[in-house]
């Protein structure tokens, strides 16, 4: 594993992270807003599915950390959103 590939991960991750530890703190614990534990892993399923389907190559264009990241964070508020409607 190189450097960068690491340092990539590692952005993806921590998106991931405070994606996740955002819905339960943010809106569980602060908020008062039930969070089901789907939405709460939701930013952390779809760094997995960053680690297990960029094995090998070639990647696409748009298969970069920063759309992995930008994925992350759309799911993470779309989790949030679903919490708060529900």
């Amino acid at each position: 594993m190189d450097l960068s590939d690491a340092r990539e991960d590692l952005a993806v991750a921590g998106a991931a992270a405070v994606g996740a530890i955002a819905l339960t703190l943010g809106l569980d614990l602060i908020a008062g807003i039930p969070v089901s534990t789907p939405a709460r892993i939701a930013p952390v399923v779809v760094y997995f599915a960053y680690l297990f389907t960029r094995k090998g190559g070639p990647y696409g264009s748009f298969d970069t950390p920063r759309t992995w990241t930008i994925l992350v964070v759309a799911v993470t508020v779309a989790a949030g959103g679903y919490a708060v409607a529900t």
